[in-house]
């Protein structure tokens, strides 16, 4: 971690990292700004075929719009100064949160967060509870598994935890769909269910 007091060092650090496009996952916390490390490859596998899950299922449906890396935040004007970048999120037709062209502020309906080393994921779920996200699915890396989080009316909490060894289903209260953890051939992978339509993928 690195704290830069100077003005000029700051600017010059934040117009090459845009520059270069390295700016895409950094937030404002609170009105300090976090460099969020680029995701690697895996990583974005994992958010590319989840997001195409929850796009075959929620958007394609005309259920709710699906969004890859949206700015969520609990500010209308100068939102800049608070918001944080959620690898997917979905806002059913009936969400409580409010498109403001820019970004989006309050409850998001149902969020996907991939870990990655380095990065605060967990540190964030104080401001997804203080807006009133419905659910968090969190898949963390290392060691592998995937965490269903549900807001209780005051905070996020743990609806469960799918491993490889556990073989737990996660039912998703939000979005029709459930998931667990289960072995792959080169990495574990999340199988997800529809189970009022007998579908199935591998992410």
């Amino acid at each position: 971690a690195m704290f830069v007091k100077d003005p000029l060092a700051r600017e010059e650090m934040l117009a090459q990292r845009q520059a270069c496009g390295g700016d895409r996952y950094d937030e404002v916390w609170e009105g300090v700004y976090m460099m969020n490390p680029m995701p690697n490859n895996e990583h974005q596998d994992v958010v590319g075929e989840m997001f195409g899950v929850l796009l075959t299922t929620i958007a394609w449906r005309d259920l709710g719009r699906v969004l890859p890396g949206v700015n969520l935040s609990d500010l209308d004007e100068e939102w800049t100064e608070n918001y944080r970048i959620p690898d997917i999120a979905v806002f059913l037709n009936d969400t409580s949160a409010v498109n403001c062209g820019t970004h989006w502020r309050g409850a998001a309906d149902f969020l996907v967060e991939v870990v990655s080393e380095h990065d605060d994921t967990r540190s964030k779920l104080p401001f997804y509870s203080g807006l009133g996200v419905r659910e968090l699915m969190i898949v963390d890396r290392n060691p592998w598994a995937v965490e269903l989080l549900r807001f209780d009316g005051k905070e996020l909490r743990s609806a469960g935890v799918s491993t490889v060894e556990g073989d737990i289903w996660l039912e998703s209260e939000v979005v029709p769909l459930r998931f667990r953890l289960v072995a792959g051939e080169s990495r574990p992978q999340i199988e997800v269910e529809h189970p009022a339509e007998d579908q199935r993928w591998l992410v």
